[in-house]
């Protein structure tokens, strides 16, 4: 066994859980374990941050005995914020793991199980998504779920999730038929709309909150190929593009067959700034959809159309995240689709490249994800989100960005939080604004949680004062983002 290395009671815990369950489940500084586990990050921002052990359960009996251990004296004290539950979605520094602290690695959840009539599949949250689509791919089912191969089924659906059948079938988590939860007394609980559905609601946009869920089920649907396309247009085709999207995103013209994003991005290994537009309908069809024609139709620098499955997709997805960087995150507003917002949404991307372009390996991009009712209003009275007063479409804007130094991510989250400032101002002024932030695109320094209303919040507070009314998740475990303490302003 490798040596444990650390001061007082954190090295003790290491030891502790290595006792409770065995050498093979708790790596140590030094070891192959250990250094693969770090290795496993696709930025150096998480992997910077490295724990003093690393548990990597494989059962949920696994689970249960770690989160038992927790109640311990060696992390029961109020300075004990040393706990992290990795998962893969996340990629803010705290987000994975925490210097001197202990790792939950939860990748030995990621099971994928078909009930006996196919109806629902059971995955660890660990499964990946592209694994699920290659499961239920032979069978002419799918799910409602993420769209980048490598990201995990938990950390998406517990924080909404949008999915390429988003408009058909509602956020991912709207499409959970059960949760299994270890709760922080270490009990076992199902969650559904049956059993424990305070939890089942909450569970629904409220993160890792409430426990370590083991493992989610969700509800299959019979589906073939998609068709897909995507296009590159030079800038100056700006005004037919916010044009046509104010149009065709309108609740009355939604094609709920249709998912598309249309962005303004900038890479400093191309140099030029572009419009881009990635289209999605959900059955296969001999030529372009009818509801993408106006945007095929502009002038463009690229244009590939082809017949895929969900997989294909999940694979481009992957594909399209910065390899070999520093830093990588997202910042996150939701605004009403006007023509007049679109184009300051534009005009606010565009003033900001002056202050961030010389900054090495930048990637710069500014994404426009329709979010109609047929979305956020299908499940809006059974999940944490606060959406159910909202009525019309309104726009998911994430701001991707990447860089290549270390010592530029302050420099970069300044420029990030002063264009979301900026965009905030903007969509006050034309009565564009909407309070939602969308919990897994916000930035660390952003309050998704807090922008689901007070009546949400407090369902949720209600929620963590019955099932961990020590606080162990809220005090213990300082990575993602945690429930307001109070009232919350919008």
């Amino acid at each position: 066994m490798a040596p444990i290395t650390g001061v007082g009671r954190f090295a003790l815990k290491c030891a502790t859980l290595i006792a409770l369950l065995g050498e093979e489940k708790v790596s140590l500084p030094g070891t192959t374990a250990y250094n693969a586990s770090l290795s496993s990050h696709s930025f150096s921002q998480s992997a910077a941050v490295p724990p003093l052990c690393i548990v990597s359960p494989q059962t949920t009996s696994d689970v249960v005995a770690f989160v038992e251990s927790l109640s311990s004296n060696h992390f029961s004290s109020p300075d004990s914020h040393q706990i992290v539950i990795r998962s893969s979605g996340q990629w803010f520094p705290g987000g994975s793991h925490s210097p001197d602290g202990v790792t939950l690695d939860l990748h030995g959840l990621n099971s994928i199980d078909m009930s006996t009539d196919n109806s629902i599949v059971s995955a660890g949250p660990e499964a990946t998504w592209d694994a699920v689509y290659n499961k239920l791919e032979p069978l002419g089912l799918s799910v409602a779920g993420g769209r980048v191969a490598g990201v995990g089924v938990g950390a998406l659906t517990l924080g909404g999730g949008i999915s390429y059948f988003g408009p058909r079938y509602g956020w991912t988590c709207d499409t959970v038929a059960a949760y299994e939860v270890v709760l922080a007394d270490g009990s076992v609980v199902e969650a559904s709309e049956k059993e424990n559905t305070d939890l089942f609601q909450g569970l629904c946009g409220g993160a890792s909150n409430f426990g370590v869920v083991t493992r989610i089920d969700l509800k299959t649907f019979n589906q073939g190929s998609l068709w897909y396309g995507a296009t590159y247009n030079p800038l100056s085709t700006i005004k037919d593009h916010t044009q046509i999207y104010s149009k065709i995103v309108a609740a009355e013209n939604y094609d709920e067959k249709a998912s598309f994003i249309t962005g303004f991005s900038y890479s400093q290994l191309e140099g030029v700034p572009i419009i881009t537009n990635e289209f999605v309908y959900t059955e296969p069809t001999e030529s372009s959809p009818a509801y993408f024609e106006e945007f095929l139709s502009l002038p463009s620098v690229y244009e590939s159309t082809s017949t895929v499955k969900p997989s294909d997709l999940a694979d481009r997805g992957a594909t399209f995240l910065p390899q070999n960087m520093a830093g990588y995150q997202f910042a996150t507003l939701t605004f009403k689709p006007t023509e007049p917002m679109l184009r300051a949404a534009f005009d606010v991307w565009q003033s900001s490249l002056a202050e961030v372009k010389d900054i090495r390996g930048l990637t710069w991009s500014l994404s426009l994800e329709p979010l109609p009712p047929a979305i956020y209003q299908r499940g809006a009275a059974s999940n944490a989100m606060g959406l159910a007063d909202r009525n019309g479409t309104l726009v998911v804007c994430v701001l991707s960005q990447a860089w290549a130094d270390e010592a530029d991510a302050e420099r970069v989250n300044a420029a990030s939080a002063a264009l979301v400032g900026s965009l905030r101002d903007a969509a006050r002024s034309l009565d564009a604004y909407d309070p939602f932030v969308y919990l897994n695109y916000a930035a660390p320094w952003q309050d998704p949680i807090g922008s689901y209303g007070n009546e949400s919040v407090g369902k949720l507070q209600e929620l963590r004062a019955r099932v961990d009314p020590g606080a162990v998740f809220t005090n213990l475990v300082p990575g993602g983002f945690k429930i307001p303490s109070g009232d919350v302003s919008t």
